[in-house]
């Protein structure tokens, strides 16, 4: 007899998220306009088109690795970015954009952005995959975009950082949001693995196709918001090194992985994590890696820490800390963006003649890492706190990592 699954979504996702559409409407009938076009529109356009395509294509085919929860994988990921990105016009627009008119205009700098917060949300979402209901995912990533822009606004308004620097934090922010929240809603029945989270073959090769779009337009989304400021030459050492960087990813990751497996054999999960580590740490140095020694130099280091804690710290956290990582997040995200972020404070160390300003940039750095990750700690807190409430209706256990619970799948598909 088929298993029976639980009530449908009607009375939880169509209110939720209509009511959402409902607010945004109305507050970007107030607050918002279109602006007006820029000379240099095809280009940035292009650059758009490369964060779109990570964005909406990449994260979402690269987690349906689970062989029972493809449709969820990709088609959550598609919601949760959709949604946000219209949350993250509105409060990039109320708290870090001048206010030198009424209104928050919307062209294409405004838009790349939302979809670097819409990838913020995307990385912290991969924590929970296939425990939640979308419900809960929604909520989640909101929470999570509101809390990273404050992030952004308290550090550039009280530290004084850059914007690109409190920028490229996003992959250290939404890892530790997603840890976080994975702590606070972890729940027995899912340990050591649960019976329907394992990879497939069809569903390792959609997913190695997520992670192919991200490896490929991984260059365009570091340089994004260089180039949203008009800094050209930045822009194309940042492309460089960021390419650099990847390739020696891809080659260490393989390499490691078949030095971790006791058959001598390469893992599809290692390669197509770790390999794009080397974007994520280069991203959170971005404004310091400028020879390609520097940026291989950093892709080989990535890749290998991450290698190595996709094969053996994400179960022990499951173990020791009750944090149960579906998609290794923090060994693919959030290892790797400290990583950058202590090559960051090297290099600058390094090129300093003066052991008093050294010292005062230590400290300043250090100040602005444990601000970022305070905050998404208590920020991922708070949000599993809130998702707690049993009003969401959360999934049973037998339920997790299985499209059928939302999705109408096999013979249903095609009923009318």
């Amino acid at each position: 007899m088929a298993p029976r699954y639980a009530p449908n979504l009607r009375s939880r996702l169509p209110v939720v998220a209509l009511l959402l559409e409902a607010c945004f409407i109305l507050l970007f009938a107030f607050f918002v306009d279109i602006s007006e076009g820029i000379e240099d529109f095809p280009h940035i356009y292009a650059v758009f088109q490369d964060v779109h395509v990570m964005v909406f294509l990449g994260f979402g085919f690269m987690a349906t690795f689970l062989v029972r929860y493809g449709f969820s994988s990709s088609g959550f990921s598609l919601l949760v970015a959709a949604m946000t990105v219209q949350w993250a016009i509105l409060m990039h627009g109320f708290l870090l954009v001048p206010r030198g008119r009424e209104m928050i205009a919307v062209n294409m700098q405004s838009l790349v952005f939302a979809e670097m917060y819409a990838a913020s949300s995307l990385i912290a979402m991969g924590t929970m995959l296939g425990k939640i209901n979308p419900v809960h995912l929604l909520i989640m990533a909101l929470l999570e975009v509101t809390g990273f822009i404050v992030n952004q606004w308290l550090l550039q308004t009280l530290l004084r950082v850059q914007p690109l620097q409190s920028m490229m934090l996003l992959h250290i922010f939404g890892a530790f949001f997603g840890v976080m929240v994975s702590c606070v809603l972890y729940r027995k029945g899912i340990e050591p693995v649960h019976e329907k989270e394992k990879l497939h073959s069809k569903s390792g090769l959609f997913s190695m196709l997520g992670t192919l779009f991200l490896w490929i337009f991984w260059p365009s989304f570091n340089s994004a918001y260089l180039f949203s400021l008009h800094k050209i030459n930045a822009q194309f050492k940042t492309v460089c090194s960021t390419y650099l960087s990847l390739a020696v990813s891809c080659v260490t990751a393989t390499s490691i992985s078949v030095l971790c497996s006791s058959k001598g054999k390469i893992n599809l999960a290692h390669v197509q994590n770790c390999m794009l580590a080397g974007g994520v740490t280069v991203a959170v140095a971005i404004s310091v890696i400028d020879q390609p020694w520097v940026a291989m130099t950093t892709g080989l280091s990535a890749a290998l820490i991450s290698t190595l804690s996709f094969r053996f710290i994400k179960r022990h956290m499951q173990m020791a800390f009750d944090c149960h990582d579906t998609c290794g997040v923090l060994s693919v995200h959030g290892i790797p963006g400290i990583l950058g972020w202590c090559i960051h404070l090297i290099i600058q160390l390094t090129i300093s003649d003066d052991f008093t300003v050294a010292v005062r940039f230590a400290v300043y750095h250090i100040t602005i890492l444990l601000t970022t990750v305070a905050m998404s700690l208590a920020m991922g807190t708070i949000t599993g706190i809130l998702l707690k409430w049993k009003i969401w209706r959360p999934p049973q256990n037998r339920k997790c990592f299985d499209d059928q619970a939302y999705w109408e799948v096999s013979s249903q598909l095609f009923c009318t």
